[in-house]
């Protein structure tokens, strides 16, 4: 099923196996479209007038679904969402009709996922299980809004796994700086280490600047793109959100910094990437120097966790530190309440102390009165 080149007419043709109201196996063909584009318009259309698409197999519609949506979503998660869907659910679903997956069905392969261990009896996180659902959800939810399906079998049971996963972790500044001195001797990973930890930028944002994404003049970095490797080949894309297009202003001296390790390059082409290394550098110089550092064992990605929670810790605002580091305020606010408990004992100081002046003040006022 599908739309096929015709190589010799340079045509498209569309073929479509459906079962007809009998319940007989039949195929529809048409021939003749000049554009890949139209053919799959006709497809579409086809089905929809139909009705078949529900009554076909739900591997034959997780085609449909890739079609329709692929084209609108990054590479890296089509990627992500193709590797969970050949894994963890067209195994248990493939071959069983759209219409006839029940919620009963749903239990099955939940309950089938949570049963999983590994070689060391682990089973899936709770936040891989979350993905793993949301998955499948989107796919019916597909279904139900464009192609007629009756009910989304899979809202009516209860969710496997949660959102969150583990606490954030992140380094406190004395961490940090002890990790920053073992890793001078590595000057390639000391400079790349030192823009994550002041800048909060994420790794491939890092890996994709450019020279003139670095403005020494104007002590800027401008993040517009990231770096990812998808299937061995390297690319760089947009970033990971529209809010992740930003402008990220560096205190002199990071700028002093980035001005030397600049200086190690000769003839460096504006568009060339300073920080070149692989991902793998990155993350095995990170790796030994915490070691040797003898500091908190944790991934190269909480770097941006500790300067955001660096910043709240100097009183920076959500919104502000949001703008900085390209999230939306209220998810700083949600993730990283938790991580200074210091603040809420900061917050119960305050409110006594405005209730004591507020209880001063009307007794001075009861005072005078009488």
């Amino acid at each position: 099923m599908g739309v096929e080149k015709d190589k010799e007419r340079g045509t498209y043709t569309v073929r479509v196996r459906y079962k007809d109201f009998n319940g007989e196996n039949r195929v529809h063909k048409k021939r003749g479209f000049k554009l890949k584009r139209e053919a799959k318009e006709y497809e579409t259309e086809f089905l929809r007038k139909l009705g078949s698409t529900t009554n076909m197999d739900f591997a034959s519609f997780v085609d449909i679904y890739k079609r329709d949506v692929w084209p609108m979503i990054k590479r890296s998660t089509q990627k992500n969402r193709e590797c969970v869907i050949e894994t963890k659910i067209l195994p248990f679903f493939s071959g069983v009709k759209v219409q006839d997956i029940k919620p009963r069905h749903i239990i099955q392969w939940q309950n089938e996922l949570l049963a999983r261990r590994d070689e060391d009896g682990k089973g899936y996180s709770p936040v891989y299980l979350k993905k793993i659902r949301s998955n499948l959800n989107a796919i019916f939810n597909h279904a139900e809004r464009f192609y007629d399906l009756k009910d989304n079998p899979i809202k009516k049971v209860k969710c496997m796994g949660k959102e969150k996963g583990k606490e954030i972790e992140f380094w406190t500044l004395e961490e940090y700086m002890a990790f920053r001195e073992v890793m001078k001797e590595k000057p390639e990973a000391f400079y790349a280490f030192e823009v994550l930890y002041w800048t909060g930028i994420r790794l491939g944002e890092l890996m994709a600047l450019t020279r003139k994404d670095i403005d020494l003049e104007k002590r800027t970095i401008t993040i517009n793109k990231t770096y990812q490797v998808i299937d061995k080949e390297e690319l760089v894309t947009s970033p990971k959100t529209d809010r992740s297009n930003r402008v990220v202003d560096l205190p002199t001296a990071l700028c002093d910094e980035l001005e030397d390790f600049l200086a190690m390059f000769y003839g460096l082409d504006e568009d060339a990437r300073p920080f070149n290394k692989s991902k793998g550098y990155y993350e095995n110089s990170f790796k030994r120097g915490l070691k040797k550092a003898e500091v908190k064992d944790i991934k190269i990605h909480a770097l941006r966790h500790s300067h955001i929670t660096y910043l709240l810790a100097k009183g920076f605002t959500a919104v502000e530190i949001g703008a900085r580091t390209g999230q939306e305020s209220i998810k700083i606010v949600l993730d990283y309440a938790h991580v200074m408990p210091e603040k809420k004992v900061e917050v119960v100081d305050r409110l006594q102390t405005e209730m004591s002046q507020m209880n001063e003040k009307e007794m001075a006022m009861y005072e005078q009165n009488l």
